[in-house]
């Protein structure tokens, strides 16, 4: 289900549900919480690299587990605490990585599709290299399903408030170019060169001195306690449209929405 090779310095996770088009479901969102962590920790790596297996970066939570008992009752346990922070008190989010600030880089590496939370997961990431086919887009506004792992803080921040109202209202596919044009992706390959590609930046990374670059990669983000409390803001708005987003997803689960119909 996640996939972890070291390649040199660099850690690679691969999403591998391509059944699902890598759609996380709670088993998937701790492996990649856990493997989050254990990056963090290792002192022989410095960059890790997610993608996903089949052509397909990320469709988002699986919404057919989230119609269900076992990812309500997971996402049931995802309060953060009020006093929280960031740096000293690493708790999972939905898609597991999303409200954990590392000290080292990630670089997304995006074939297909990065959609819904897959595209929260490619926010949470530092870097984005992205195929000339692949597509971004917040597809769960069809069905209700708020954002809840960081993608109201984090996109617009990297493409600006505007743009991202845009993107966030409309829940409307975004394509490579696009994507490049405003930010949003970092660097465009051919289709099938989004890993390579990915690989190579990381490696780069890993020739300079790591302390410095580590210091000024902290010192360029986001101040953690200002991250904490605008994720928290974001996952207590999500409560206000619980019962919303269930129906959504249990009409997603039945069928709703293949073909292109979302009524």
């Amino acid at each position: 289900m996640l996939r972890i090779e070291t390649i040199g310095r660099v850690r690679v996770w691969t999403l591998d549900r391509p059944g699902a088009r890598n759609a996380v479901n709670p088993a998937l969102a701790w492996a990649l919480f856990d493997a989050a962590l254990a990056f963090e920790q290792d002192p022989a790596v410095d960059v890790a690299v997610l993608t996903g297996a089949g052509g397909a970066f990320c469709a988002g939570f699986d919404l057919k587990a989230a119609s269900g008992a076992e990812g309500l009752d997971w996402i049931a346990t995802l309060d953060p605490p009020e006093d929280w922070d960031p740096l000293t008190q690493p708790i999972p989010g939905p898609m597991g990585p999303s409200r954990l600030m590392l000290s080292k880089p990630v670089i997304a590496a995006i074939e297909g599709p990065a959609v819904a939370g897959g595209m929260e997961l490619a926010l949470w990431c530092d870097l984005r290299v992205m195929a000339s086919d692949a597509q971004f887009g917040i597809f769960c506004r069809r069905w209700g399903v708020p954002l809840i792992d960081g993608g109201t803080v984090r996109l617009p921040r990297i493409v600006g408030q505007g743009r991202a109202n845009d993107l966030i209202l409309t829940g409307r596919p975004v394509g490579a170019e696009e994507a490049l044009a405003m930010g949003l992706a970092d660097r465009l390959v051919a289709p099938g060169e989004a890993l390579n590609t990915a690989l190579d930046l990381a490696e780069s990374l890993t020739r300079f001195p790591q302390g410095c670059l580590r210091a000024d990669f902290l010192s360029a983000r986001m101040e953690p306690a200002a991250l904490a409390a605008a994720l928290r803001r974001e996952w207590i708005s999500s409560g206000m449209v619980v019962a919303e987003g269930a129906a959504g997803a249990a009409r997603f689960a039945a069928g709703a929405g293949r073909g292109g119909r979302f009524d």
